[in-house]
């Protein structure tokens, strides 16, 4: 029975990705900096490390030829300077730990699977981005990913095969940007942002973790981009939401300066736009579920 390290585990994404291993027959370890989140099952068995301090249960590395690193603090918090650090060094420094102790006790690790985002394609509202793009956003989240990249490039130098999956905009009621997005228009009091024509590539998480474990499965190699084959403009995005709750959209378009009063920095979340290509995962085999945002959307909010 195949056995994986997952860092990240008991996130977003993470618990999504353990229920499909699990189906799947996958024993899964996991690492975790919190003590009260180790747990220890026949398939679902915890170690602590400590980033900072560059521990790490060495015991997690038992019996697994692969991994799945989902680890990075959340971007949805206000970039104060020190969170700012914490958002790189938290992708970076984990990464590092890993390889480093990989390398040291000469572990035999085949196959890595990291998350990385596709927040560092450039903002355009008329370019239509596939994983070969040359040009890195000049945005703070650019530099984030290029880093994370950097660091993540390394286990495929060190002979380990390496896929790479860019994550667009995660549709799920448990977390990430959708409840967000939801809540004033429950409330209606939803709006579009600013031209309302920047680009959403969206993905309903149930198909982004399909595609983690589909990527382990298949042995893919190289960098794909994890958002589903039908982006939206901001505007159809809030459309589609108001529909699905039965909504009415009446007010203005909410302008840039109004949000990064509210956000400050962060606010660029709502207005980047990146039309992303989801071509290169689906000519590997993989199958969506979710095409298309409405029926994506009356899945989770319904």
């Amino acid at each position: 029975m195949k056995t994986v390290l997952i860092t990240g585990a008991t996130g977003l994404i993470g618990q999504e990705i353990v229920k499909i291993c699990h189906d799947q027959n996958m024993n899964v370890h996991y690492l975790t900096t919190s003590k009260n989140k180790l747990t220890t099952t026949d398939n679902y068995k915890g170690f602590y490390w400590n980033p900072d301090t560059k521990e790490i249960d060495i015991f997690c590395f038992e019996g697994v030829d692969t991994i799945i690193n989902l680890v990075g603090a959340s971007i949805s918090k206000r970039w104060t300077d020190s969170y700012k650090k914490e958002i790189i060094t938290s992708r970076t420094e984990t990464a590092q730990l890993l390889l480093d102790t990989i390398k040291l006790n000469n572990f035999p690790i085949k196959q890595i699977v990291s998350a990385s985002a596709i927040g560092i394609y450039p903002n355009s509202v008329t370019n239509y981005y596939e994983e070969d793009e040359p040009s890195v956003s000049a945005s703070f989240l650019g530099q984030v990913v290029e880093q994370w990249e950097a660091i993540v490039d390394q286990f495929a130098s060190a002979g380990i095969q390496l896929a790479k999956i860019r994550i667009g905009l995660v549709l799920s009621t448990k977390g990430g940007a959708l409840p967000e997005i939801a809540k004033p228009i429950r409330l209606g009091l939803g709006a579009a942002f600013g031209s309302g024509e920047q680009w959403q590539s969206w993905i309903h998480i149930k198909d982004l973790a399909r595609l983690f474990v589909f990527a382990v499965t298949n042995n893919l190699e190289g960098t794909y981009n994890g958002v589903a084959p039908n982006p939206v403009s901001n505007l159809e995005l809030t459309k589609t939401v108001a529909k699905t709750l039965h909504k009415p959209l009446i007010l203005p378009n909410i302008p840039k300066f109004a949000m990064k009063l509210v956000l400050g920095e962060m606010h660029i979340l709502l207005f980047e736009s990146q039309r992303v290509s989801a071509s290169k995962i689906e000519e590997t085999g993989f199958d969506f579920e979710y095409h298309h945002l409405e029926p994506a959307l009356l899945d989770i909010l319904n």
